[in-house]
């Protein structure tokens, strides 16, 4: 029986830092009674490079990068690296991948808006989004992380090659 040597080097199969999620979902009143409509964002793609990713609303701490910010039909879904270089970025992974923290929230100015007679919401139908911040309580309860980039399916797929390999031998 022949014996093969098979080498592999897996550089990464994901970067770690990253996530997804919804930093507004619209339709839904939240918990300051205001109510974003679709479409309030759709001059984001002007400055999306500019958004600031921040921990708690803090402007002194920014905490990561944007790599995609875009409405859809649900909210505005965003796609973010946490720099890890950073402390706080650092801690702020820990307790996204341990589920401890789940919310996103956003901070803009609003700019077109109407006030409903019977339920005094205010909906705002247009804002300039300055930043996106990872909280613990965000204001829209369905403003949320959807998912997190472990740094562990490496070791899990070079676990199951090596499985793989002693069978076929």
């Amino acid at each position: 029986m022949q014996n093969y040597n098979y080498s592999l080097e897996i550089k990464s199969l994901n970067k770690k830092g990253f996530f997804s999620g919804y930093a507004s979902v619209f339709g839904v009143i939240d918990n300051h009674d205001d109510i974003i409509l679709e479409g309030a964002f759709s001059d984001l793609t002007k400055n999306a490079g500019e958004i600031k990713l921040l921990w708690q609303h803090r402007a002194d701490e920014p905490i990561g990068i944007f790599t995609h910010i875009e409405e859809d039909d649900n909210g505005l879904y965003v796609e973010g690296q946490l720099l890890l270089e950073i402390e706080r970025a650092r801690e702020a992974y820990a307790l996204l991948k341990s589920g401890a923290l789940k919310g996103l929230s956003i901070g803009f100015r609003v700019t077109d808006f109407e006030i409903d007679d019977e339920t005094e919401v205010r909906v705002i139908k247009k804002a300039e989004l300055f930043e996106i911040s990872l909280v613990t309580f965000p204001a829209n309860d369905s403003a949320k992380i959807l998912s997190v980039k472990s740094d562990e399916p490496e070791a899990e797929l070079l676990s199951l090659l090596d499985k793989t390999i002693n069978i076929l031998k």
